[in-house]
């Protein structure tokens, strides 16, 4: 298979976030030009005043579009990092991070913030709600699959099919006792929007991404040494167990802020890496960062079309992303199905 320079893939990656971020600026409810879209950005960073948008453009500009893409590239980033580690670390093209249940947990922890604690704390609440309900849930998957001779895969995967469970039902009881407005915020929530981008939100994500992508990066080689088996990475001076920990507890941090802050959004940590691994190669120094700038494309793209689609309403744009990921998860399960048959 043809394998491209990771150069020029970064190159070409960049260039369509620029066009992207570009049409999300100037397409929506209210189509505005796309120079003055530019130039109310530039304005707003260096106090100019080249744009001939009116003030109501502008707030639509600078207050709800630039704040939703900015939060889509974060999160789409953070979460395709985390399916590339996943796989990585699973070495299985099928894996993904709710395969440890980190997403469920995420999201009954989120659940219940929304319902049952004050709504005047909301905006940080439901962050941390998530998050500590993410980590517990993957701690306790991690836990379970502990054996005499280190982590047990096969018991790690059922107990995230099993916790998935527990989480699903759990969405469910509180969710009987919600009421309608907080019922129907849960299902809106449930389908994943970057609806409710804010600053908050934004550095929260922002940041998350900063300390996951340098800590991903550092663990990088030791990803590339796990590809080979554990038995030869522990020959090459691999802690396995102290790996497959930090790697995990990473990833339930950076999906558990990325449930908080958006949502349940599917399938971008299971197709992206899958793409750029089939486009330039397994090595996870260049795989991690390109993984990131393709999965906040295909957000941004994704959250564009949402937008778009069903205007002046919007799609939750977790629907978006299933139904671009669901037929690629097919065409992998029947090319896995095949290797398997041969």
């Amino acid at each position: 298979m043809l394998r491209l320079s990771p150069l020029l893939t970064a190159s070409a990656l960049l260039v369509l976030l620029l066009l992207s971020a570009l049409l999300s600026i100037m397409m929506g409810a209210m189509p505005l030009p796309a120079l003055d879209s530019l130039l109310s950005v530039i304005d707003a960073m260096a106090g100019s005043t080249f744009s001939r948008l009116l003030d109501y453009q502008q707030a639509v500009v600078m207050e709800l579009r630039v704040p939703r893409i900015l939060l889509a590239l974060a999160i789409g980033a953070i979460l395709a990092q985390c399916g590339t580690v996943m796989q990585g670390l699973f070495r299985n093209p099928l894996a993904d991070p709710g395969i440890i249940g980190v997403s469920s947990g995420a999201a009954v922890g989120a659940v219940i913030a929304i319902v049952w604690l004050p709504a005047s704390i909301a905006s940080w609440s439901v962050p941390v709600a998530a998050f500590v309900a993410g980590l517990g849930a993957t701690l306790l998957v991690y836990g379970l699959s502990q054996t005499r001779s280190g982590t047990s895969v096969l018991v790690l995967l059922l107990a995230g099919v099993a916790l998935s469970a527990f989480a699903g039902a759990a969405i469910g009881f509180v969710s009987y006792f919600a009421s309608d407005e907080n019922l129907r915020a849960l299902s809106l929530w449930q389908m994943g929007s970057l609806a409710g981008s804010n600053t908050h939100r934004i550095l929260l994500a922002v940041c998350t991404l900063i300390l996951l992508s340098i800590a991903f990066q550092r663990r990088a080689n030791a990803l590339n040494a796990l590809l080979l088996g554990e038995s030869d990475a522990r020959h090459l001076g691999i802690n396995v167990e102290r790996l497959k920990l930090e790697l995990i507890v990473l990833t339930a941090i950076g999906v558990g802020v990325a449930v908080a802050c958006s949502g349940i959004i599917g399938f971008i940590g299971l197709v992206v890496p899958h793409i750029v691994r089939m486009a330039t190669g397994p090595n996870h120094k260049t795989l991690l960062p390109l993984a990131a700038l393709c999965g906040a494309l295909l957000l941004l793209i994704a959250d564009l079309f949402s937008r778009l689609s069903v205007q002046p309403a919007e799609l939750p744009v977790g629907l978006v992303t299933a139904l671009m990921g669901a037929p690629f998860f097919l065409i992998m399960l029947i090319q896995q199905r095949r290797r398997w048959d041969s």
